[in-house]
C-alpha cells in the first residue's frame, strides 16, 4: 500500500501533554538537534514548501507539532534539542514534554533521529537511540546534510555511526533535503512502520 505524504497537513501544535490529540492509529515522530535538519526532512518526504517551518535560527519548534496523513496515519515533529537560544527552564519543559511524549504514546510506531552526517552522536542523540533500545522501539538514524560530505568522509561517518549502535532496533541511512538523497529509502521505511 502507497502512502500518500505529500497529502500530509498540519493537525496541531501541542505545548503540553493534554493537547496531544487522541492516542489511535498510528504515528512516527522526528527528533534531533536544532539544526539537524527535521523540517527540512519533513517538508521534502510531504513535497511541500513550508509545512513544517524552516528556519536558520536553530530552535524554532518550541512544541510538538502533529501533522496527519490520513485518518490513521500521523507524522510528529517534536522539539529540537541542543541550540536554542531559549532559557534554561524553558529546555527543562521540552525535556519533560518530550519525555512524556515518548513515553505515553501508545500509537508511536517509531523515532526518526535525524544527526548532521558531520557530527553525529551527540550526547543527546545517545540517550534517545539508548531510550529507543530500551524501550524496545525502532529507531531510524537519518544522516542528514550528507552532500556535504565526500565518499571517503560518508563511509567514515557510516563506520563511526555502525560500530556506536549495534541493535536490531536502529536502522541508518544518510540523507540531503537539499538533494533529495535517500528519500526512496525514508519513504520505505515510514511506510513500513505505518501499514
Amino acid at each position: 500500500m502507497k502512502i500518500l505524504f505529500q497529502q500530509t497537513q498540519f493537525l496541531l501544535g501541542a505545548a503540553q501533554a493534554s493537547q496531544f490529540p487522541e492516542d489511535i492509529g498510528f504515528e512516527v515522530a522526528f527528533a534531533g538537534r536544532s539544526n539537524a535538519g527535521k523540517s527540512s526532512a519533513i517538508n521534502v518526504l510531504t513535497q511541500q514548501k513550508s509545512l513544517a517551518r524552516t528556519s536558520k535560527t536553530p530552535g524554532r519548534t518550541q512544541q510538538i507539532n502533529f501533522f496527519v496523513i490520513d485518518n490513521d496515519r500521523r507524522l510528529v515533529d517534536l522539539p529540537g534539542y541542543g541550540f536554542a537560544k531559549v532559557s534554561k527552564r524553558e529546555q527543562a519543559h521540552w525535556g519533560q514534554l518530550l519525555e512524556q511524549y515518548l513515553q505515553s504514546r501508545e500509537s508511536l510506531r517509531g523515532l526518526v533521529l535525524l544527526m548532521d552526517s558531520r557530527h553525529p552522536l551527540k550526547d543527546t542523540d545517545r540517550m534517545l537511540i539508548d531510550w529507543c533500545i530500551a524501550s524496545e522501539l525502532p529507531c531510524h538514524l537519518l544522516l542528514t546534510k550528507s552532500d556535504k560530505l565526500n565518499n571517503q568522509e560518508r563511509s567514515k561517518a557510516l563506520n563511526t555511526v555502525k560500530q556506536a549502535v549495534q541493535s536490531n532496533f536502529v536502522t541508518l541511512q544518510f540523507f540531503s533535503a537539499l538533494k533529495k538523497t535517500g528519500l526512496d529509502a525514508l519513504e520505505q521505511q515510514l511506510t513500513d512502520w505505518l501499514q
